[in-house]
């Protein structure tokens, strides 16, 4: 294997990475790893090298194929927790591209708790369609408003055609870029690793072999990943999603990799932080900048600075540097001359981007993308479908109308299997220019992508008898993002009828990945998981058999 006796004396690193040829957003991985175990190679250590798997949310989307979206995120943690534990590596870098691999390497590296840092792959290059910055959320728009004649499918074509330019990740502030983001707020990514293109290797580069550095210093001071991600880095974490308008998916995605760590953080801690954050960052879905832009103006460290000293963010946490946060921005200067980081007196919304409700229809919550929203009271009759491909169909044929509540159902962690994003039904009722006009309400979840008034993560889910499996036709439904509330006018007393004459669907599949996941997954709204985590933990020091 080439390698020498002074090699095997030295730590063993494994360098984890989801690259695959399957999509952008991993394709860059590659050469990412390598230049890590360079910097690995310099500061002492021997690398070893091994990848992971990582679905595209992208290709995925619309189909049966999305259900496998979420099952890879613990298949990811899984796969890196076996290969770590297997081979006693006394560290690991994890890079990730697309959506589930990013908490997915988070969430290994919590269940290990060996020395480890995280580096994102990098966001994709801004797309152009007639002179105007475009990303993948403009093409599931494109299909809706071609639905409704709203342009041609020239146009549609040259939409799709210019979206995604080259490697990375989707580029609005979509759920790679929010967990990125939430790398470096957690402290587990070096400061402004996670900001640049994809293709700057001119960037890219050098931050790869400083991570390799940096793991073979958290290696050196016996600095390990709960060390890091306590209570308090959860909180800034939150904070940064709120602040940046990011992906609903961090209500699944920080109590599950919170809970690798051994930590209590709830979707009631994400609400409560994002309600108390302003939005400060401008971008897409809700505003009108890509992860691009941020880059262009000093990258995630600006945002985090903001927040830091306006304490929105605890300075006091130590992170993989071995550095306080405040440390580790002393010298980061916040530009004047540009409106894509707002400063605190000066918001894009006075507070955070995201939100939960609960009421009758959601007793354990649901969530809603606030940022970029303009109605958030709605009230209107149901229309309800028991799968998404039903759904889109309905949408597609133009049968939804101003004022209706779209609810699909059957589509949670367990009832899907697998909790399916839905950007083209939610994109093609923005596409068709219905999505202030009308509401959608799921189990199932929503893209990073997804904007409009769309409600998600409904707990319980229909499959275990949740009050959504009893909603029908007509009936009327009335929700309140400022409030926090969601209800279905039906009587306790018809609903009691309703229950009774109720039985869950046939599971949808009888064998495989899926099948498995249904029968171990837990509730949304506390991960969607599928064991205790970090709750009983392994002393990870048994793990390690060198000296």
């Amino acid at each position: 294997m080439g390698l020498t006796d002074a090699d095997i004396e030295k730590p063993f690193v494994g360098v984890a990475s989801s690259w695959n040829e399957a999509t952008p957003c991993n394709i860059a991985l590659d050469w990412q790893a390598k230049a890590a175990k360079e910097g690995i190679k310099k500061a002492g250590g021997t690398p070893r090298e091994f990848v992971t798997i990582a679905v595209s949310d992208g290709i995925g989307m619309g189909h049966e194929g999305m259900k496998a979206s979420l099952v890879s995120r613990e298949t990811i943690a899984d796969s890196v927790e076996l290969m770590v534990r297997t081979h006693c590596y006394d560290g690991f870098v994890g890079l990730a591209g697309c959506d589930k691999s990013l908490p997915g390497m988070l969430m290994a590296m919590g269940r290990l708790n060996l020395p480890a840092i995280f580096l994102y792959g990098g966001t994709i290059k801004k797309g152009e369609f007639h002179g105007s910055d475009i990303s993948v959320m403009e093409v599931f728009e494109g299909v809706g408003k071609f639905q409704a004649g709203k342009i041609s499918a020239d146009d549609l074509h040259d939409i799709e055609c210019g979206a995604c330019p080259g490697a990375g990740s989707c580029g609005g502030q979509f759920t790679a870029n929010t967990m990125a983001c939430v790398s470096e707020a957690l402290g587990m990514a070096l400061p402004g690793s996670n900001s640049a293109p994809a293709e700057d290797r001119a960037h890219r580069g050098p931050i790869s072999e400083q991570v390799g550095a940096g793991v073979m210093n958290m290696i050196n001071r016996n600095l390990r990943p709960r060390d890091i991600m306590t209570l308090k880095a959860f909180e800034n974490a939150a904070a940064i999603v709120a602040a940046t308008g990011g992906s609903t998916n961090a209500f699944l995605h920080l109590p599950a990799i919170a809970a690798e760590c051994g930590v209590k953080f709830t979707i009631e801690d994400i609400d409560r932080i994002s309600r108390r954050t302003p939005l400060i960052a401008d971008l897409k879905p809700g505003g009108k900048y890509l992860a691009e832009d941020v880059h262009n103006v000093g990258g995630i460290p600006v945002i985090m600075k903001v927040l830091v000293d306006a304490g929105l963010m605890h300075g006091d946490c130590i992170t993989c540097t071995g550095r306080t946060m405040a440390e580790n921005l002393k010298d980061v200067v916040v530009p004047s001359n540009q409106d894509v980081i707002r400063t605190i007196n000066n918001p894009v919304r006075d507070t955070g981007g995201l939100a939960i409700m609960k009421g009758n229809l959601a007793p354990r919550g649901c969530v809603i993308k606030t940022a970029g929203v303009k109605v958030l009271h709605h009230r209107g009759p149901a229309k309800v479908f028991n799968c998404e491909d039903d759904a889109f169909t309905a949408i597609s044929s133009q049968k939804i109308k101003k004022g209706d509540v779209v609810v699909i159902r059957y589509e949670g962690p367990k009832g899907g299997p697998g909790m399916r994003e839905m950007l083209a039904p939610t994109a093609a009722l923005v596409g068709q220019g219905l999505g202030y006009d009308c509401a959608m309400i799921t189990d199932g979840r929503f893209s990073g992508a997804t904007r409009g008034l769309m409600i998600g993560h409904v707990t319980p889910e229909a499959q275990e008898g949740g009050t959504i499996a009893l909603v029908r036709d007509g009936d009327v439904i009335e929700l309140d993002a400022e409030k926090g509330t969601i209800h279905l006018e039906v009587s306790d007393e018809e609903l009691a009828a309703r229950k009774k004459e109720w039985a869950p669907i046939e599971p949808r599949y009888k064998s495989g990945a899926l099948a498995k996941y249904a029968k171990l997954v837990g509730l949304a709204s506390e991960g969607a998981l599928t064991s205790p985590g970090g709750f009983n933990p392994i002393d990870p020091d048994k793990l390690v058999i060198r000296d």
